[in-house]
């Protein structure tokens, strides 16, 4: 998760901006996203796609297609580098979701994974609009670990129990004008994983990279137990995605 801030209070700033110091726990436990989600979120096509807050590029990498410029935008100099160590070969720029390093009208698809929920919408919304060309769209994208698993609700009271989650809401009710209605699909899949992955995957939380040491430790020992007693080969997801087109000018 990129650290794109929205300074609303000292702890949420401070998750937000938390993500650079992870990258490389972030990149081995965090899932990809599943193909459906992608082709729901992105016409087939668009030649010109930007990935902000691409983070390491969990989301940029299942954009690439024959024929198709995909641009990443991650504000984290950590995140930069992990990304351009697994992905030497896509571009990726410095910028926020409210300050992105592009020319006016220049990108079909606009993609924000993970990241919409740090940005000031009463910023990124105006600014999607003047990159995306008319008729574009932006597309926002979570993935959501699945809690009716048994084993998963219990890995979710453990970072309850240890660790406090940002409160801040998705924000997809404030993308509004210029662009039309918001639509909504979820994609229900499973992620391959081992038990290092899920620790991974717990480690690059914000909320939980920013607790003292000791905490951590802690939390990251209760998932450890956790796991050598569940032994999992998968982690469940469903993967929320929201989409709206740019009203031509």
């Amino acid at each position: 998760m990129p650290d794109m801030t929205r300074a609303e209070g000292r702890d949420e700033f401070r998750q937000a901006r938390s993500f650079g110091a992870a990258a490389d726990a972030y990149e081995r436990g965090r899932p990809s996203y599943p193909p459906e989600a992608v082709a729901w979120l992105v016409p087939q096509d668009a030649r010109t796609v930007v990935d902000v807050g691409a983070g390491t590029g969990k989301l940029t990498r299942a954009l690439r297609a024959p024929g198709r410029e995909v641009v990443a935008v991650e504000p984290s100099i950590g995140m930069r580098e992990q990304f351009s160590h697994v992905l030497p070969d896509m571009r990726v720029l410095d910028g926020t979701g409210e300050s992105i390093p592009l020319p006016d009208a220049s990108v079909d698809v606009l993609v924000c994974a993970q990241a919409w929920h740090w940005v000031n919408p009463d910023r990124a919304v105006p600014e999607a609009a003047r990159v995306l060309r008319p008729g574009g769209r932006l597309g926002l994208v979570w993935n959501f670990r699945d809690v009716s698993v048994p084993w998963v609700a219990e890995l979710d009271r453990i970072l309850r129990d240890c660790a406090a989650a940002p409160t801040n809401a998705r924000q997809v009710e404030h993308v509004g004008a210029p662009f039309g209605p918001v639509e909504r699909q979820d994609f229900r899949w499973s992620h391959p994983v081992s038990a290092g992955e899920v620790v991974d995957m717990v480690a690059s939380r914000s909320y939980v990279i920013t607790l003292e040491p000791a905490a951590r430790e802690e939390l990251l020992s209760r998932v450890r137990t956790l796991l050598d007693a569940e032994r999992p080969a998968e982690m469940p997801y469903v993967t929320e995605c929201h989409r709206a087109e740019l009203a031509a000018r």
